[in-house]
């Protein structure tokens, strides 16, 4: 099934309101959203309307503030004559980003904060029960924000048939490459092609043991379950930390993963590299982080499949090679893994503000290229093919101190590209988006508000025994008596509830 169908099936559910996650009873858009406003935001005398934005960064581990005043005030100083908006940015690192703008959230001082289904707390499937984001459904009409890029994407995006957030459009579907240092694949003339699977690569994960590397294989502290049996399970919540259950796509049934084969083989293999040496117990501890693998300590490690995969040289600072290791899957949520949203505090003003400005980010390549890479000169340069070098952190001792990624920024249509990108770049992107296959559970979201406390209560319980079991903390003998100590505390969380609830949901919406 192509994404065409796809995008049919998304609509056809994001219409089915009783089965979907509203934003609360009460009217929103320019005429409902106009309650207090907290410390965010401010219209001055001269009509224009300022918006706090806040935004977490992957490639620096803490944000230079200096620098992102500078770019601040290079933002406000190049839109003043092109719309009525002033922004205050927040530039947040990713390991406190999810607390900290939480945080900011709770106190009414965010306008425009970037999320994404995947995130925790604050990602897309928590914010719209908790009614913290504004309907925009109304606003982005006829805006240059909403002719920025194809009706199908605004269709894919919906929560009950509404626009609450805004895609960044890059890769918007999902599949995952495992992602290899070149320099080693060379040194040890290691045949990609031939891995198919997960343990394909163990006698590669030797060599790099042998080689002294720290982590041979790295997680980057992620419970990667999810992401490596994607083509087993669609994992419609979106959550790594609720991936206690999903949707077989053998079956088109809701299904209790821990207690699948898959799960065990996983979480053994796991337990198996650890003993190895393969898998740092520094991955299970949280040690490592979003730039361990911007070092030469590692040999494997995950990657997202996109339509350009080299830019990861570039944010990696060294280069590295793919081997695909699922297939690419258009779902409920794979358009919204990276995205904006403006918060239901926010004003009327406010709120059109923030989409004239994402319009105009989204069509403007100068904007984009502020927005994302910093000030030329001082954050990047421009190469001779006219492609945007971006300096590593701490090269030289410039640079490094603004440095974002188009994937969590702007549109892949607009953006500068990155110094070694195709000559297509956009191109590639439309093309990529197009060639997925749609998942069984497309369209399908599910409304926890019925059985929220237990939910909460069952990723408690992933974080104490999914989390160390998907990364190895347990010895192998240990590894079916841990899964049945999980499944028990899940049960005691009140995971019988959920599952139950999820597959009403499912069998319903199927229906």
């Amino acid at each position: 099934m192509k994404f065409k169908k796809f995008l049919a099936v998304v609509l056809t559910a994001a219409m089915a309101a009783s089965m979907l996650t509203g934003c609360g009873s009460k009217d929103q858009g320019t005429s409902g959203n106009s309650g207090n406003s907290g410390n965010a935001g401010s219209t001055g005398s001269d009509g224009v309307v300022n918006i706090n934005v806040t935004r977490a960064c992957f490639n620096v581990g803490t944000p230079d503030a200096a620098q992102v005043q500078k770019v601040e005030d290079a933002i406000n100083e190049y839109i003043k004559d092109k719309i009525n908006v002033h922004i205050t940015l927040s530039d947040i690192g990713s390991g406190e980003y999810t607390e900290k703008a939480n945080l900011s959230l709770n106190n009414n001082e965010l306008n425009l904060l970037w999320t994404a289904s995947w995130e925790s707390v604050i990602g897309t499937n928590d914010l719209v029960p908790k009614n913290a984001v504004y309907d925009l459904t109304d606003i982005l009409k006829g805006s240059t924000l909403y002719n920025s890029m194809d009706a199908s994407q605004w269709e894919a995006t919906k929560y009950d048939g509404k626009n609450y957030f805004v895609p960044v459009y890059k890769d918007n579907v999902e599949g995952y490459d495992l992602m290899v240092r070149k320099d080693l694949a060379d040194k040890f003339n290691w045949d990609l092609s031939k891995i198919k699977k997960l343990s394909d690569i163990e006698p590669m994960l030797a060599d790099a043991k042998a080689e002294g590397l720290k982590y041979p294989f790295l997680t980057q502290k992620t419970a990667m379950f999810y992401r490596f049996y994607i083509d087993k399970f669609d994992f419609f919540t979106a959550d790594v930390t609720s991936n206690w259950v999903a949707v077989s796509r053998d079956k088109n049934e809701v299904v209790n993963t821990i207690a699948t084969p898959e799960y065990k083989e996983f979480c053994t293999l796991m337990a198996k590299w650890a003993e190895a040496g393969y898998l740092s117990e520094d991955e299970a501890s949280k040690v490592t982080n979003d730039q361990t693998a911007q070092s030469k300590d590692w040999a494997f490690s995950w990657w997202t499949d996109i339509p350009n995969n080299a830019e990861a040289n570039n944010r990696y600072g060294q280069e590295v090679v793919m081997a695909p290791i699922t297939s690419r899957w258009a779902h409920s949520t794979s358009a919204l893994g990276s995205c904006y949203c403006v918060t239901a505090n926010s004003t009327p003003e406010q709120a059109k503000a923030a989409v004239d400005f994402l319009g105009l980010l989204y069509t403007d390549k100068k904007l984009a290229d502020l927005y994302t890479y910093g000030i030329e000169g001082e954050d990047y340069e421009i190469d001779a093919n006219g492609q945007v070098y971006k300096y590593n952190p701490d090269a030289d001792g410039k640079g490094g101190k603004y440095n974002h990624s188009m994937w969590e920024s702007v549109s892949a249509t607009i953006i500068t590209p990155e110094t070694g990108s195709p000559e297509n770049f956009a191109e590639l992107y439309k093309a990529f988006n197009g060639g997925a296959t749609a998942s069984c559970a497309a369209g399908f979201r599910f409304d926890k508000s019925k059985v929220e406390a237990q939910y909460t209560a069952c990723q408690n319980a992933f974080e104490e025994y999914g989390f160390q079991l998907e990364n190895g903390a347990f010895p192998v003998d240990q590894v079916e008596s841990k899964l049945a100590e999980y499944q028990k505390a899940l049960d005691e969380a009140g995971y019988q509830e959920v599952l139950a609830e999820f597959k009403a949901q499912y069998d319903a919406w199927k229906k």
